[in-house]
């Protein structure tokens, strides 16, 4: 992920999914997935698109250490303001069809195609 970070903003949001990344390592997750510009060539992304994966969370942990991470309300708005990006749960439903998040991040928006994500083992991270 550290290749992601090569403007002062992208700095920025790298700093803050590690920070959410980190709190949910404590809770129990062992795995999330990136999407979006972030992890593209785009010099200034707005955000960055994150899932994760419930296996192993521990939710009233979770919800203790930061209850950002499980408020999505106002189109996830806390956890841009905290984080800069937001997190989704990967086996969370993206549209009204029931397509979960780790699929949806697994497509093109415009053509349907597939295209790849960055996976993170969270118990490798520094």
């Amino acid at each position: 992920m550290a290749a992601c970070g090569f403007t002062a903003h992208r700095l920025r949001l790298l700093a803050g999914l590690k920070e959410a990344l980190d709190t949910l390592r404590q809770a129990g997750c062992t795995r999330a997935y990136v999407d979006g510009s972030f992890v593209s060539a785009k010099a200034d992304p707005n955000d960055f698109d994150a899932c994760w994966e419930l296996a192993g969370v521990d939710f009233a942990l979770l919800d203790r250490l930061d209850p950002v991470l499980l408020d999505w309300r106002n189109r996830r708005a806390a956890q841009k303001a905290k984080f800069g990006g937001e997190l989704f749960i990967a086996s969370g439903a993206a549209d009204p069809w029931g397509t979960t998040f780790l699929d949806f991040f697994q497509h093109d928006r415009q053509t349907g195609d597939s295209k790849g994500i960055v996976a993170l083992d969270l118990r490798g991270l520094p």
